[in-house]
């Protein structure tokens, strides 16, 4: 098991997964601290790097594109800042960061994961239910229902409508855009079947962000609707992570098994064990050899590192 602990939070690598934890110091994001902890399933990343820098650096994580609600409704515009993938690191822990480094890339090499992007959602995006204001009014959310309520600062013309209310199941997206410059941002709910929305500031089904403190925390609540809607990327009548892995022949399977049963022959070394974990992973993907065949001639190799 690999670990980094800063003030900027810490991060736990099992081989499976990354436990991400926000720190407590006052400069982690209030994103960061109400999204809380979060954990990044191995088959979710494309990669980790670590950026020394004089006086501290920074671990990145990059996931593969489509596998975070987050990332996804976001859309690489989240503040830096906010980002729950990135960890400050102090210039006397660059070893530690390193190590790291080298421990999930080696796991994602084992593993054979492949950095394209997904059909579905790999994490399971905000807890719920989740209440924020910001901006002109407060969006909650509790899972299935969307809740719109107005401030002092709406327009009359949004106001007067009231308070709105409706299911994920009646949405055809969300969205949400930060603030920039003097144009406001904005959490915005579309209806299927709604025409042309008006502009956010007008919109009853919008909540219009200023630029203040609490603007992030709206892109919190779009994750949360988003992951349970479709995935943008997802095909009508597989939205899964990966298509099912075409049935193999019986002419097929005869080389896969004879595969599988060498990947468990003793005295190999670490090249050619390495070397028979990308076959195995090549005839995995190919569908010549089944998640249980993979998997079981995966740790026979595994056992002779």
């Amino acid at each position: 098991m690999a670990e980094i602990i800063q003030k900027d939070g810490t991060w736990t690598f099992d081989g499976d997964a990354v436990r991400i934890v926000p720190g407590r110091d006052k400069g982690v994001s209030l994103l960061r601290q109400t999204l809380g902890e979060v954990l990044v399933p191995l088959r979710a990343l494309a990669g980790i790097s670590h950026e020394p820098g004089r006086k501290a650096g920074r671990l990145r994580l990059r996931l593969r594109d489509g596998a975070c609600p987050l990332l996804q409704v976001t859309g690489g515009r989240l503040p830096e800042a906010s980002d729950p993938y990135r960890l400050t690191v102090e210039a006397d822990r660059s070893g530690v960061a390193e190590y790291f480094v080298d421990e999930v890339r080696n796991a994602l090499l084992l593993e054979q994961v492949e950095p394209v992007p997904t059909v579905a959602y790999l994490l399971p995006g905000p807890a719920v239910p989740i209440t924020v204001g910001a901006g002109d009014g407060t969006a909650a959310f509790d899972g299935d229902r969307v809740a719109l309520e107005w401030n002092w600062t709406t327009e009359e013309a949004k106001r007067s409508g009231g308070p709105r209310e409706f299911r994920v199941a009646d949405l055809r997206s969300v969205e949400w855009s930060p603030s920039k410059g003097l144009e406001n941002g904005w959490l915005r709910f579309t209806l299927a079947g709604a025409p042309t929305a008006p502009a956010p500031k007008y919109d009853p089904c919008t909540v219009e962000l200023f630029g203040f403190k609490k603007d992030p925390l709206m892109a919190l609540v779009a994750a949360a609707v988003a992951v349970r809607m479709p995935h943008p990327a997802a095909p009508q009548d597989a939205p899964q992570d990966a298509p099912p892995a075409e049935v193999a022949s019986p002419a097929a399977a005869e080389p896969q098994k004879a595969l599988a049963q060498e990947a468990a022959a003793p005295g190999e070394d670490h090249d050619a064990l390495l070397r028979r974990l990308r076959e195995l992973g090549e005839l995995h993907q190919s569908g010549v050899l089944t998640v249980e065949e993979f998997t079981a001639a995966k740790q026979a190799v595994l056992r002779r590192f």
